[in-house]
Parts: C-alpha cells; structure tokens; sequence
C-alpha cells in the first residue's frame, strides 16, 4: 500500500512540475508573440564636433576629460598676442581711412562750389575719388570687424550643455581651423535605438510604451517609441566596378528575419543609473499602452491610456 502511494505521490509530483513548466513557458512564449521585445538595443546621443575657427597654438585647456561642461564654458584658448596684434593693426588702418575719407569729401565739396571755374571732369573725378575713399574706409572697418572676432573666436566655448569626450588636446598643440579637436556628447539627447524583427513591426505603432534595461543593471528606464526605421541597404542591387547591379550567387531557404531600427524616447531615467552613449539595453514594447493622447500630441501627465480607447488611432 505505501508503495502504491508512493508511486501516486511521484506521479502527482510529477504532473504539478509538467504543470507548473508549461504555464511558465506559455506565459514567456505569450509575452514574446504578444509584446515585441529584443535584446539588441543601443544607447545613443548627438556629439558635437568642436572645431576652432581660427588657427594658432593652444596656451590653455581648462577642463578635463568626461568633464561636464555648461554652455558657454570655455574648452581651450589660442594664444591671443598674433590676434591682438592683427585687430590693432585693423584699427590704426580705420584711422588712417577715416583721415583720407574726410580730405576727399571736403575737397569735393570745394570743387563743387566752382562748378563755373573748373571743368565737369574735374568735379566729377573728385566726386569720384571721395567715394572711393568712403568705401576704403568702410572695408577697413569690416576688416576690424573680422579681426575682433577673430580674438574672440581664440577662446573656444562649449557649444551645448555635454560632457567633454575623449579629450586629447594640451598646451602647446597647434589647433588648425575646421579640425576638429574636442567632442562634447550633448547630456540632454540620450535616446534608444531598438533593432526588431520585420515580424514584430506591425504590431508597433509611435507612442506605444517601452521599458528599456540596460544590461548589468536591474533599474528599467521608460519610454515610448518615436519613430520607426522606414528602410535599411540592401546588399542585392549595389552597383559593381562595371556599374552593373551585384547579385549575390546563392539565396538561403531558410529566410531570416530582417531586423529595423525603432527609435526610443526616453521619459524617465532612475536615478542610480548613468546614461552613456554605446550601452547594450533590451527592449519591451506595449503595445497597449500608449503615451500619447488620440489625437497624436503627447498628454501633459504623461499618463498610459488604451489604444482600445482611440478609434482608428
């Protein structure tokens, strides 16, 4: 009799495990079918490229790398003196247009007065020469101009709000116009980019919430998707050496899914987490749920609601 109970026991035991394991894995296969996720997600940001606008030796780099940085703080600084030098010369040369404009101008108007003496020529060429020495003298201030901004634009400044990323400037290097010498990643443009398969895209819609996990981190952020890749290269039709379209020679039958990028906006970040450009984030979108109101513009509490509520939403 206990053999008997003991054999049932097992059995039961068995059953409640087969039980147990099969509602888990319907419950994982039901959220993998009805909610689109991927693991292949990616943090991103805007940089911006600081270049100088002027050329010359660097004499001051105030701040260090991974630095937080204000707008309007400044990054590096070019020595100054050649600069200072051009903008002096600038104004002695405004001076002495200045002076040159004011002898023409009161010898036309003498001429002027004589116009029964001397000859219309004459008037007419020294008309002509005080406007050619009015326009020398607004050229040499445009030159002053430009030479004030140039020792302006030696002092090199933080574009945007950002951390200073990979910094490799000193005192001493030359900085050459249009080079780019420092990198400031923009603090307030962190974004998700998520790489789904073709076979989950007709069930995302722009709005639909996200919840994003970075990997090594247990603190989901999140979201709400804001646009949809329309479009990734296709390898078949590039053109060759010879101009013809390239066909690959083979074709698989078993036809793997492409995979679209979704772009994720980030609504809320936790606290203990740091946000950096390049971290590997999997993905979950709800498709029931919405950030947004029907009529398309987002809500002002940021509140879920129902696509069931939105007709033809």
């Amino acid at each position: 009799m206990k053999s008997v109970l003991a054999v049932i026991g097992r059995y039961i035991l068995t059953l409640c495990l087969v039980a147990v394991t099969s509602y888990m894995a319907l419950k994982v296969w039901g959220q993998y079918e009805q909610k689109p996720w991927t693991r292949d997600g990616r943090v991103n940001a805007n940089v911006v490229q600081v270049s100088p606008e002027v050329s010359g030796t660097i004499s001051a780099v105030p701040v260090v790398d991974n630095q937080f940085v204000h707008q309007g703080d400044i990054i590096f600084v070019i020595d100054p003196e050649r600069f200072k030098l051009a903008m002096a010369s600038a104004q002695a040369d405004v001076e002495a247009k200045y002076q040159e404009k004011l002898v023409h101008e009161a010898s036309a108007r003498r001429r002027n007065k004589l116009k029964g003496v001397l000859s219309q020529e004459n008037i007419q060429q020294t008309d002509g020469e005080a406007a050619v020495a009015a326009a020398a003298y607004h050229g040499a201030q445009v030159a002053f101009d430009l030479a004030k901004l140039n020792l302006a634009r030696s002092v090199v400044r933080s574009p945007i709000d950002g951390y200073i990323t990979n910094l490799g400037i000193r005192s001493g290097d030359y900085a050459v116009t249009g080079a780019t010498k420092v990198a400031v990643l923009d603090a307030n443009s962190f974004w998700v980019t998520g790489y789904f398969d073709e076979t989950k895209l007709g069930k995302i819609r722009v709005g639909n919430a996200a919840q994003m996990t970075l990997m090594g981190s247990d603190k989901p952020l999140s979201g709400h998707v804001e646009s949809i890749g329309r479009g990734i290269n296709e390898t078949n039709g590039a053109p060759g050496h010879s101009g013809l379209p390239s066909v690959e020679a083979t074709f698989s039958w078993v036809r793997l899914a492409q995979r679209f990028p979704v772009r994720i906006h980030i609504d809320q970040v936790p606290s203990e987490v740091n946000l950096a450009a390049g971290m590997t984030a999997s993905i979950l979108i709800n498709p029931r749920l919405q950030i947004a109101t029907c009529d398309g513009s987002k809500s002002q509490n940021w509140g879920f609601i129902s696509t069931s509520d939105c007709d033809g939403y």
